[in-house]
């Protein structure tokens, strides 16, 4: 997942995935954001649908126990992912799941010392 939050407060971003339909199993899939918003710590987001299936999520950014922003962990996301799906007969099922997601490591200045 990717995400970027502009002075707005609107988020952009996407969630990378395998497919795992029958038509797209194994393949490597973006799912780009269809609209997001930061309030405060509280971030909600909807992707768009791929191959009949779509995100939400609604939860907050919190700070990690990472010690520094070079450090993976240093910002979480903690909330709830809700996964839709429609299949061929336009019948929409969905299931819902607690998660929280860690930040990467911000990237180093190269020939810097860790």
């Amino acid at each position: 997942m990717q995400i970027t939050v502009e002075d707005s407060g609107r988020v952009a971003g996407f969630i990378s995935r395998y497919g795992d339909g029958e038509s797209d199993r194994g393949t490597f899939l973006n799912q780009f954001f269809k609209e997001g918003n930061l309030t405060g710590q509280k971030l909600i987001f909807s992707t768009k649908t791929v191959h009949g299936v779509w995100f939400e999520f609604k939860g907050k950014v919190e700070r990690g126990s990472a010690q520094t922003p070079n450090d993976e962990g240093f910002h979480i996301l903690k909330g709830t992912l809700i996964e839709f799906r429609t299949d061929a007969n336009n019948k929409t099922s969905s299931k819902s799941r607690d998660v929280v997601f860690k930040s990467f490591p911000k990237s180093v200045e190269p020939g810097a010392q860790n």
